[in-house]
């Protein structure tokens, strides 16, 4: 029995399973409380022709050094590169990369290298671009690579995370192209493993496989390659709609997709078993195809819809639901894409864990995830060392059978120590002049001096004595000081003697009337 023990204690000693209703319902996290904010007008991009090609892909894409956006274009194919500090307004006639025939469809950046951006086209190519260091000062129209292997659009790239110039691309052709960049050479093609139009591909953790879904809604987990499909999950979501899967650091699968009453869903899949999914959530009923961008550090993913005036995002965990929702970002404006910044290019000093660049119709607004922290010290449990600029393996060595995990780097050496606070709070205390220094200036008197320290009794009893009455001022040189009269004390106590007179002559004639 517990004997009551419930009312005034938060559990029974007797019995361990009559715990206080408290424990469990807040769940414990650093993320709980990420808030997101947009920066303010005169930090935004504006100006800018984003494109209006129907692709559902981001249209953007960042790293510390550059934003590239995909821009309309006239006559062919375009995207524009500033620098990532870049603000204000984007002139008509700056310099852009215009070397496709066709309109873009995708563009990123090499995750070894800064420098380098590759674009895919409707004009069936794939261009890789070296962009130099102060960003663009002339049209550029040659690439230094050009991949040619699809019959079709081309519309998804995604580099190895691992693997020095290792690039992946899928096309309207249903086929699944591996290159080496750095000789231009397809090194493997999966023309067979796909039925139908390829919605999504993403790299795990090492690059030792890769995921896909598929207009046939079956999701496929590939080796590339042995050319082999590893395991493959049929109707993922029940919706016809385009869907979307990323590969987690622990080996899950997130997609994103609709159900059959056109709902929209996240879905999280153990590749062990995917017979069923871990976790499922429905959201809304919009139509717009749902971007997950996963930040492998914090385990954090963000849903942007295109379209959406939102931004939700999610962690994930080993404690059932799996998937928690953190929080909602809302703003007035839709977006027509989104650009993640790499853990790399974040500000560390203001705990900003991830940024996004929204794409309005003629703007790119910055948008900053934020821990609130109160300490100014480097905030080491929210960033983890993250993946670097150094390649783990050459293009060689994977493509012969290597694997190896991406090379970390720390992010303190970004953090830079704010100025103390505590810098002025110290005063050095004022000297006191002597009378006879030849200053002229008057030393304070021991009243003035202690009265900061005395208390209000002290105060008041001084408040009510009578005050030494001031003679005229004797003035020599420049010097002016005040003299007091010798017999002030004396003419202080005839006052009062004569004010009690009239004081009781008053009040006898008072009574007498």
């Amino acid at each position: 029995a517990c004997f009551g023990y419930r009312r005034i204690m938060p559990f029974c000693p007797l019995k361990p399973d009559c715990m206080s209703f408290r424990r469990g319902v807040v769940r414990q996290s650093k993320f709980r409380h990420v808030f997101a904010q947009a920066w303010k007008a005169e930090h935004c991009i504006d100006d800018v022709r984003v494109s209006r090609v129907t692709w559902d892909s981001p249209l953007c894409a960042v790293n510390p050094k550059f934003l590239a956006v995909i821009i309309e274009a006239g006559g062919g194919g375009a995207f524009l590169v500033v620098p990532i500090n870049k603000s204000g307004r984007i002139d008509q006639s700056s310099p852009t990369v215009c070397g496709h025939a066709a309109p873009v469809l995708d563009i990123q950046w090499s995750p070894h290298d800064d420098n380098i951006i590759a674009s895919a086209s409707e004009d069936c190519t794939v261009k890789v671009w070296q962009i130099p260091d102060g960003g663009l000062t002339s049209p550029m129209t040659e690439a230094i690579v050009t991949l040619e292997g699809h019959s079709k659009r081309v519309g998804i790239l995604a580099w190895h995370p691992t693997a020095f110039n290792i690039l992946l691309t899928a096309g309207c052709d249903n086929i699944v192209c591996v290159w080496n960049v750095g000789t231009g050479e397809l090194v493997y093609q999966l023309s067979d493993a796909h039925p139908d139009l390829i919605y999504s591909v993403s790299w795990n953790k090492d690059g030792s496989a890769l995921c896909t879904v598929c207009k046939d809604k079956a999701l496929r987990v590939i080796d590339p390659r042995r050319g082999i499909i590893l395991k493959v999950k049929e109707k993922v979501h029940d919706g016809t709609r385009p869907m979307r899967a990323v590969f987690l650091s622990d080996g899950k699968i997130l997609t994103t997709g609709f159900s059959r009453m056109s709902e929209r869903q996240l879905a999280l899949w153990d590749t062990n078993d995917l017979s069923e999914p871990m976790a499922v959530q429905e959201m809304d009923t919009s139509n717009g195809v749902l971007l997950p961008f996963y930040d492998p550090d914090t385990n954090m993913v963000y849903l942007c819809g295109k379209g959406d005036c939102t931004i939700r995002y999610f962690e994930v965990t080993d404690e059932s639901p799996y998937v928690h929702f953190l929080s909602l970002y809302s703003s007035k404006e839709p977006q027509r894409g989104a650009g993640f910044l790499s853990k790399r290019g974040v500000d560390v000093n203001k705990c900003e864990i991830a940024r996004f660049y929204k794409l309005h119709e003629r703007k790119v607004e910055p948008i900053s995830m934020t821990v609130p922290r109160k300490s100014d010290l480097f905030q080491g449990d929210l960033y983890p060392d993250t993946a670097g600029l150094e390649p783990a393996l050459l293009a060689d060595e994977w493509i012969a059978g290597q694997d190896a995990p991406p090379l970390l780097v720390s992010l303190s050496g970004g953090y830079t120590a704010p100025p103390s606070k505590h810098r002025d709070t110290l005063r050095s205390k004022p000297k006191l002049v002597s009378q006879d220094s030849g200053t002229g200036a008057a030393p304070p008197s021991p009243s003035s001096a202690a009265a900061p320290t005395a208390t209000s009794t002290a105060k008041e009893l001084e408040d009510d004595a009578p005050q030494p009455r001031v003679a005229t001022r004797e003035t020599d040189g420049n010097t002016e000081r005040p003299k007091k009269e010798v017999s002030g004390q004396n003419e202080i106590h005839c006052l009062s003697f004569s004010g009690l007179i009239v004081d009781l002559l008053f009040l006898s004639s008072f009574l007498s009337g």
